[in-house]
Protein backbone atom coordinates (compact mmCIF):
# COMPACT_ATOMS: atom_id res chain seq x y z
CA UNK A 1 0.00 0.00 0.00
CA UNK A 2 2.73 2.01 0.63
CA UNK A 3 4.40 1.55 -2.51
CA UNK A 4 1.49 2.69 -4.12
CA UNK A 5 0.51 5.87 -2.28
CA UNK A 6 3.92 6.79 -3.39
CA UNK A 7 3.89 6.69 -6.83
CA UNK A 8 0.32 8.82 -6.55
CA UNK A 9 1.17 12.50 -8.15
CA UNK A 10 -0.87 15.48 -8.65
CA UNK A 11 -1.26 17.93 -11.57
CA UNK A 12 0.31 21.18 -10.65
CA UNK A 13 -2.17 23.11 -13.13
CA UNK A 14 -4.92 21.71 -11.95
CA UNK A 15 -4.13 21.51 -7.59
CA UNK A 16 -4.93 24.61 -5.75
CA UNK A 17 -5.00 26.26 -2.55
CA UNK A 18 -8.25 28.30 -2.28
CA UNK A 19 -9.96 29.87 0.75
CA UNK A 20 -13.27 28.00 1.84
CA UNK A 21 -15.10 31.15 1.50
CA UNK A 22 -14.32 30.51 -2.29
CA UNK A 23 -16.66 27.40 -2.86
CA UNK A 24 -15.70 23.91 -3.45
CA UNK A 25 -16.90 22.35 -6.66
CA UNK A 26 -18.86 19.01 -5.71
CA UNK A 27 -21.36 17.18 -7.50
CA UNK A 28 -23.03 19.91 -9.92
CA UNK A 29 -23.23 22.71 -7.06
CA UNK A 30 -20.51 24.84 -5.18
CA UNK A 31 -20.58 24.33 -1.55
CA UNK A 32 -19.78 27.30 0.60
CA UNK A 33 -19.36 27.27 4.43
CA UNK A 34 -22.64 28.78 5.01
CA UNK A 35 -24.73 27.39 1.66
CA UNK A 36 -24.85 25.38 -1.88
CA UNK A 37 -25.47 26.84 -5.17
CA UNK A 38 -25.89 25.23 -8.19
CA UNK A 39 -23.33 25.66 -10.80
CA UNK A 40 -24.60 27.89 -13.69
CA UNK A 41 -24.25 25.61 -15.78
CA UNK A 42 -26.25 23.23 -14.55
CA UNK A 43 -29.12 25.95 -15.00
CA UNK A 44 -29.03 26.58 -18.14
CA UNK A 45 -28.44 22.91 -19.02
CA UNK A 46 -31.63 21.99 -17.35
CA UNK A 47 -33.75 25.23 -18.96
CA UNK A 48 -32.81 24.09 -22.24
CA UNK A 49 -33.80 20.36 -21.73
CA UNK A 50 -37.11 21.46 -19.67
CA UNK A 51 -37.87 24.03 -23.47
CA UNK A 52 -36.82 20.95 -25.64
CA UNK A 53 -38.91 18.31 -23.34
CA UNK A 54 -41.98 20.98 -23.15
CA UNK A 55 -41.77 21.02 -26.69
CA UNK A 56 -41.81 17.13 -27.57
CA UNK A 57 -44.71 17.12 -25.02
CA UNK A 58 -46.49 19.41 -27.36
CA UNK A 59 -45.90 17.94 -29.99
CA UNK A 60 -46.94 14.18 -28.56
CA UNK A 61 -43.51 12.90 -28.93
CA UNK A 62 -43.96 12.49 -24.90
CA UNK A 63 -46.45 11.56 -22.46
CA UNK A 64 -47.32 14.17 -19.77
CA UNK A 65 -45.60 11.31 -17.07
CA UNK A 66 -42.29 11.29 -19.08
CA UNK A 67 -42.18 15.38 -18.89
CA UNK A 68 -43.07 15.20 -15.26
CA UNK A 69 -40.43 12.37 -14.43
CA UNK A 70 -37.66 14.53 -16.39
CA UNK A 71 -38.87 17.70 -13.73
CA UNK A 72 -39.04 15.80 -10.67
CA UNK A 73 -35.62 13.99 -11.07
CA UNK A 74 -33.79 17.57 -11.45
CA UNK A 75 -36.17 19.17 -8.26
CA UNK A 76 -35.17 16.41 -6.26
CA UNK A 77 -31.44 16.96 -7.19
CA UNK A 78 -31.29 20.51 -6.53
CA UNK A 79 -33.75 20.58 -3.29
CA UNK A 80 -30.47 19.82 -1.68
CA UNK A 81 -29.05 23.24 -2.74
CA UNK A 82 -30.72 27.04 -2.15
CA UNK A 83 -32.29 26.77 -5.11
CA UNK A 84 -36.00 27.59 -3.51
CA UNK A 85 -36.09 30.85 -5.21
CA UNK A 86 -34.55 29.66 -8.43
CA UNK A 87 -37.23 26.47 -8.79
CA UNK A 88 -39.71 29.40 -8.39
CA UNK A 89 -39.08 31.46 -10.83
CA UNK A 90 -38.03 28.59 -13.29
CA UNK A 91 -41.49 27.26 -13.06
CA UNK A 92 -43.07 31.08 -12.92
CA UNK A 93 -41.29 31.32 -16.90
CA UNK A 94 -41.98 27.72 -18.35
CA UNK A 95 -45.37 26.50 -16.26
CA UNK A 96 -46.53 22.90 -17.38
Amino acid sequence: MRKRLERLTFHANKAHVLPVVSGIPWLGFVVYPTHRRLKQRNVAQFRRRLQENISRYQAGGISFAELDASVQGWINHVRYGDTWGLRRHLFRTHPL
